[in-house]
């Protein structure tokens, strides 16, 4: 789910230690913090130590569009976001699209030594497909071994985002994986499993027969760690890097630097488009939202909230404004950027959309309906806690009352039809576009669509960009669904979220680790992404 990071169940006690269930949790000394030529390395790093709930497995979760340390993939992508070969040497796509070929490696193997092969890609692509897990693989009608090492997918939809659906699943073995795969992963990636001690760490060493570059550090431990609890323990010398709060970034540490990378991670606010009209879902929840289906409502909202002011308070400035969710990125569209902080304007569309504060009690109405609503948040979800109440501080002056609560996501899905919710998306593959707007690919349980958007306009230029074979095409249509001078899903069209930053992760880390050229970081982060190039200086 979005940004649903467990709780850890480590704390830290008032010596500085590290307490838990377990005895044999590993740390460092405080002076080996700064020591040359170590190569182990121990980290509370976001990407990863959010324990996954089902292991180190990737089809049902692990390190989606992430660096999985323990598995490889058959593209990855660099520093620039640019595809490069992993497993794969080639591939080819059919003219009408449905049929895609990938020739792979001749010399990987597992790390039992069990040599990887096309039917290993193709069983855990047809698993993953099969599964619940987090990468929509609903245009895979099956993929199969033509020979070990030429693997074919057949489509039921020619999607040309599919490559990227390419890079964001690590291979599993077919011959060694059960329902336990993900407490004893087996892969072929750089990095070998080597424990799990749940609720404490996770343990990795060096492949010794990986077939790309060889890592530097030879033994990873990564500690399951809450921010606050992973700084306090790099001010103790327990860890070597640590992801910390943007409340932090001020910080100094003695021997330790910090180090902001930038993201293409937005944090947006959900606004359901549905009236309430007494419908529910087949679950029974209730759907729809008398406020947030008024486009006057949204729309002043967007344009009244001052964006850089909610990230210098919330956000400690560690952010930048993000206005379309996709901003950054090739398939952001420039023209549906907009000024923000225009309070004067935002009461006129409020006042023209007959919203009057009648009563004198600040809250406006509209046939007796208050201009109020619950935001709901992560309560495991610090900067969204902190954005959640700096805007509902913030839309006071436009007269609208927001309610923030702090839910678990199971609570968040039995209410996300009703009521906005603060998400985090951002990835480098634009179908998350496709899933968030296009009006047939509603999917509760993954949150698609979740506000029942549609507008056959949009949906045209969806379709359009995920089956264009032109890369230009693609994003001018991507672009055209957010403002097309007519209409579109950003705030000059339907306003259909309330998109407010970007933010910046933000690491404190030895001195002496040199983390090389960083890929710009997605949803929930790929600190480890470029992995192979971390060094400690002066070795």
């Amino acid at each position: 789910m979005p940004g649903n990071e467990p709780a850890s169940s480590a704390s830290m006690m008032s010596d500085g230690s590290v307490s838990g269930g377990s005895d044999n949790l590993t740390s460092k000394n405080s002076d080996e913090s700064t020591s040359q030529g170590s190569d182990e390395l121990v980290a509370a790093v976001g990407a990863h130590s959010g324990e996954p709930e089902t292991g180190f497995n990737p089809i049902t979760g692990w390190s989606y569009s992430r660096e999985p340390l323990v598995q490889s993939t058959l593209f990855k992508k660099d520093s620039n976001g640019s595809l490069i070969k992993d497993l794969a040497t080639n591939y080819s796509v059919s003219d009408n699209g449905l049929t895609w070929t990938v020739n792979i490696r001749d010399d990987v193997k597992f790390h039992d030594g069990v040599p990887l092969t096309a039917g290993d890609v193709a069983f855990t692509f047809n698993t993953a497909a099969n599964s619940s897990g987090k990468l929509d693989l609903s245009m895979l009608d099956n993929a199969v071994a033509l020979d070990n090492y030429t693997v074919e997918f057949k489509l039921n939809d020619s999607q040309t985002t599919f490559i990227h659906k390419l890079a964001s699943l690590g291979i599993v073995p077919e011959h060694a994986y059960n329902e336990t795969y993900g407490e004893h992963p087996i892969g072929s990636g750089p990095y070998r499993f080597v424990e799990w001690d749940k609720g404490q760490q996770a343990i990795f060493e060096a492949n010794p027969d990986y077939y790309g570059q060889k890592p530097y550090f030879k033994k990873l431990t990564l500690l399951f760690m809450q921010p606050d609890t992973a700084f306090a323990a790099a001010k103790s010398g327990q860890v070597d890097m640590a992801e910390i709060p943007s409340s932090y970034a001020n910080q100094k540490v003695d021997g330790m630097k910090i180090v902001s990378l930038d993201s293409i991670d937005a944090r947006g606010i959900t606004f359901p488009m549905q009236p309430d009209t007494g419908k529910k879902t087949e679950n029974g929840y209730s759907i729809g939202n008398n406020v947030t289906s008024d486009p006057a409502i949204r729309k002043a909202l967007n344009i009244g909230i001052d964006r850089q002011a909610l990230i210098n308070g919330a956000l400690n400035g560690q952010g930048e404004e993000e206005f379309t969710g996709v901003d950054k990125l090739p398939w952001g569209n420039k023209e549906a950027a907009f000024k923000d902080g225009k309070i004067d304007e935002a009461k006129k569309i409020l006042a023209d959309g007959g919203w009057k504060d009648t009563d004198g009690d600040g809250i406006l109405e509209k046939n007796g309906l208050k201009a109020e609503f619950t935001l709901l948040y992560s309560s495991s979800a610090q900067d969204r806690q902190a954005l959640s109440v700096a805007l509902s501080e913030e839309v006071q002056k436009l007269g609208i009352k927001i309610k923030v609560e702090g839910k678990s996501w199971n609570e968040i899905d039995t209410l996300a039809h009703s009521t906005p919710v603060i998400f985090g998306f951002g990835t480098l593959d634009p179908t998350d576009l496709y899933l968030k707007y296009y009006s047939k690919s509603y999917d509760p349980s993954n949150y698609n669509n979740i506000i029942m958007y549609n507008n056959s306009v949009v949906d045209d230029y969806l379709r359009t960009a995920i089956t264009s074979t032109d890369q230009d095409t693609a994003n001018k249509n991507w672009q055209l669904a957010a403002w097309d001078g007519t209409t579109g899903f950003s705030e000059k069209g339907d306003a259909t979220w309330l998109w407010i930053a970007t933010i910046d992760y933000l690491y404190i880390m030895d001195e002496d680790i040199d983390i090389g050229t960083p890929k710009i970081q997605p949803h929930g982060a790929d600190i480890f992404g470029n992995v192979l190039e971390w060094k400690r200086t002066g070795n």
